[in-house]
């Protein structure tokens, strides 16, 4: 399994920067993969046309915006697609990101503190 996130960079040839919001919440996703040490491959859609493509074509219908194309961060583990970033930040929230994400909360982790209790 391999969590994908999708973002923009302002590096395209074609693509003009990302908005600050996006900028700021692309960067709070990856930050926090990062900070807990949680695998990532990072798809630019600004740089490749492909990783474009398939995000726009793998999010579902229900959650694509009433306008428009979807826009990143998107999530998916390997092509299950899992959220954006209101999703995943709903999850960082309530201690939910590794059910989210699909994965296993660690040992010692506030997630797996948190099922261990519901589970008591």
């Amino acid at each position: 399994m391999v969590i994908k996130v999708y973002i923009a960079s302002s590096s395209g040839s074609t693509a003009c920067p990302p908005e600050p919001q996006i900028k700021k919440q692309q960067q709070d996703v990856l930050g926090f993969l990062e900070a807990n040490k949680i695998e990532f491959e990072e798809k630019d859609i600004a740089a490749n046309e492909e990783n474009r493509k398939w995000m726009r074509e793998n999010v579902p219908e229900d959650r694509r915006p009433a306008s428009g194309n979807p826009l990143p961060p998107r999530l998916f583990n390997d092509s299950r697609y899992l959220g954006d970033y209101e999703a995943f930040f709903e999850a960082r929230e309530n201690n939910a990101v590794y059910a989210f994400l699909g994965l296993t909360a660690p040992p010692g982790s506030k997630e797996a503190e948190a099922l261990a209790k519901q589970q008591a």
